[in-house]
């Protein structure tokens, strides 16, 4: 086996996987695909293979339950469906009315799933983030998890939901430190994984609940087991996570993240009040079908300086709607995501249990865009590649500009107008406003060192580029657009003629 992904050795920002540079982009997160007993994995990742996906983000533990907002998923399976790393023996009934967990029995139905998946991801060449816990949010989601004291055999000490977190009762500590060291070391073959923490590790304000400190505390003794785990083993694998943040207000912090923990990755998940060096960020209320463009743009650009790579991990901005506004939505942001440095996580719900590929509409679409950006991004000089935010002097009103590149070879100008959607939940004040879809026209002015280059137009809906013309280099270079909708990007090649 080749060694793990890591942090490409030229370039903190990518990684290098089988000794070629690699950004992750994936329109299918199917974070439920080994727990849940009837998706059909190999159909999952044979076509997410096809579109060009480099990411997977895969649950081991948490399950989920169905929301009016947060739609079915794999992360959401029946109750008989449902496959844990740990057998169902009893005696006794769990609180969803199947036998209870010996949480000393590992379920061989899991592992057997787990490595057919991790093998067949590899086979594909698709990361898989393997996430080991999670938030469990509510009394009703920690009713459905093994670990509950009334869902096993195994005398976990009665406790509040908010304490999982924590490491205040030393038995529940006990089953987290086994549960992650038998995953890490169960993962340890392959190349293609990354271990995530914990998603979503909110502070929930209010008595005497575990705050953002004691999180942290849990987190970074979580990531000492995966070290300490491997330390001994063939195989080091990269860390990902975030910090503690807080639930009220939406603060989500950022800067402990890149600077003060031990990961070697920082997910966000992209939110209002998304915190980085004294500025809050709003990157968009979860499900409101709001786009909120300029702020992940320079949200990116403002952690660009970080050593880490920075992923924008599940986002739900409005990916509930199944449909060609949200799909529209999110290629936007994903282009603007890796333009700046980034990478991209977005949840297909498309994809369930016996819809594997999606639909037809989800394919043709969305799942064929990022197809698109994907080829885009992996055929740009990466390792050298950085964005160019000073050379854009002008774009056509309504748009956004994102430059990428290397100054004087390569650079790519992505155009995105980002107006609001009128089907958009409330905007903050200060918002471009509705108009979104409008034909978009006018002049890019750049500035580029002297010289003869050649410019072509990129459809991103399309993928297909226009003819190039050649130009003249230079401050304040004015590029005659073609009308486009939504989006378009302009490549600046240095001419060989």
């Amino acid at each position: 086996m080749s060694s793990p992904i890591r942090i490409h050795p030229q370039n903190s920002k990518i990684f290098e996987f089988r000794g070629q540079p690699l950004v992750l982009l994936t329109a299918t997160e199917h974070y439920g695909a080994v727990m849940n007993r009837p998706f059909r994995y190999e159909r999952y990742l044979t076509d997410a293979a096809e579109k060009g996906m480099t990411l997977t983000r895969l649950f081991v533990l948490f399950r989920e339950l169905q929301t009016p907002i947060n739609p079915y998923s794999t992360c959401k399976p029946e109750t008989p469906d449902y496959v844990a790393p740990f057998e169902r023996t009893g005696p006794g009934r769990a609180l969803d009315g199947e036998p209870k967990f010996d949480l000393d029995r590992p379920n061989a139905e899991f592992f057997e799933r787990l490595h057919g998946f991790l093998a067949s991801a590899s086979d594909h060449g698709i990361i898989v983030e393997v996430v080991l816990f999670s938030n469990t949010y509510n009394d009703t989601v920690w009713g459905m998890n093994p670990l509950n004291p009334a869902n096993n055999i195994n005398g976990l000490d009665e406790m509040k939901w908010q304490e999982y977190m924590s490491r205040r009762h030393a038995n529940l500590w006990q089953r987290q430190m086994a549960h992650a060291a038998r995953i890490v070391t169960e993962c340890n073959r392959y190349d293609n994984v990354i271990f995530e923490i914990c998603n979503e590790p909110i502070d929930i304000l209010g008595g005497d609940n575990p705050d953002s400190n004691e999180i942290n505390e849990w987190l970074s003794a979580l990531i000492q087991v995966v070290r300490d785990t491997e330390a001994n083993l063939p195989n080091k694998h990269l860390v990902a996570g975030q910090e503690a943040w807080k639930f009220e207000g939406w603060n989500q912090f950022s800067d402990l993240s890149f600077q003060g923990m031990d990961y070697n990755v920082v997910n966000m998940h992209p939110l209002p009040n998304t915190i980085y060096n004294g500025r809050g960020y709003e990157l968009g209320q979860f499900m409101s079908k709001q786009l909120r463009l300029r702020e992940l743009r320079d949200y990116g650009l403002a952690t660009y300086q970080e050593h880490k790579p920075l992923n924008q991990d599940e986002d739900n901005i409005a990916s509930q709607y199944k449909d060609y506004d949200g799909w529209t939505i999110h290629r936007k942001r994903a282009w603007t995501t890796l333009l700046t440095g980034g990478h991209y996580d977005y949840i297909d719900f498309s994809i369930v249990p016996y819809l594997e590929t999606g639909t037809p509409d989800s394919s043709r679409y969305v799942r064929t865009w990022f197809s698109h950006l994907s080829k885009f991004i992996h055929a740009l000089d990466l390792v050298n590649a950085r964005p160019l935010p000073e050379i854009v002097k002008s774009a056509p009103p309504n748009t956004l500009d994102v430059a990428f590149g290397v100054l004087g070879e390569q650079i790519v100008v992505y155009l995105a107008d980002e107006r609001e959607l009128t089907s958009a939940g409330q905007l903050p004040q200060g918002d471009p406003p509705p108009g979104a879809g409008e034909p978009i026209r006018g002049q890019l002015v750049i500035d580029l060192p002297q010289g003869r280059y050649d410019v072509a137009m990129f459809d991103p809906k399309t993928g297909l580029y226009s003819p190039s013309i050649t130009i003249e280099g230079g401050a304040d270079t004015s590029i005659r657009l073609p009308e486009f909708i939504h989006d378009i990007a302009v490549i600046i090649r240095r001419s060989d003629a």
